[in-house]
């Protein structure tokens, strides 16, 4: 169990984890493996590890076990990782396009005073690049993609920061990222 007095960022202000949501194909996973070289921390993307956990795609739980099912795994994963975090070494999460709008991991991280960075992409390439992807298995069709995304909106906007990803290429999307008032000093320009 993940204590209340855990946190993303100690004391002296400076984060020690950042959590990547978004809508899927919003770079999370590309993004957080550069912000993770970048700041010479440990990569975490939450659905290859339940995917590792449970030898099998996250479209394969989906159709074989239903979203509930993969939801409480994900949850149970999530907490995992939050006591990674607790134990100390910098961490970037990226968190399945789902995760940060489920209210039980939202609570989580809120409890954990995570620092949260949405990574916002125009609805518009998000479809692009979904359309060309075959293991998204709540990609159905564009309306369904459309309602998902509004659905989503509410908990994203909740997010610490939001940093607009658009076109832009991931290495800009991470100098963005740490260019954020939490990552200030974090860096050795030596």
């Amino acid at each position: 169990m993940i204590p209340l007095s855990s946190s993303a960022a100690p004391a002296g202000g400076k984060p020690i984890a950042v959590y990547l949501v978004g809508f899927m194909g919003s770079g999370k996973t590309t993004v957080g493996m550069k912000l993770a070289q970048r700041l010479a921390w440990k990569f975490i993307d939450l659905d290859t590890r339940i995917e590792q956990e449970e030898s099998r795609s996250i479209a394969e739980i989906f159709a074989r076990a239903g979203e509930a099912a993969f939801r409480k795994k994900e949850q149970e994963t999530l907490r995992q990782v939050l006591e990674e975090v607790a134990q100390g070494g910098g961490r970037v999460v990226a968190l399945g396009g789902g995760t940060f709008a489920q209210p039980p991991n939202f609570e989580l991280l809120q409890r954990s005073k995570a620092i949260a960075i949405w990574l916002e992409c125009p609805i518009g390439e998000l479809l692009l690049r979904c359309a060309l992807l075959t293991n998204r298995p709540l990609f159905r069709d564009e309306a369904a993609f459309r309602q998902l995304y509004e659905q989503r909106l509410p908990y994203y906007r909740q997010a610490t920061f939001t940093v607009q990803t658009g076109s832009a290429d991931p290495n800009e999307v991470v100098n963005l990222i740490l260019a954020l008032p939490a990552f200030q000093g974090l860096l050795c320009h030596c």
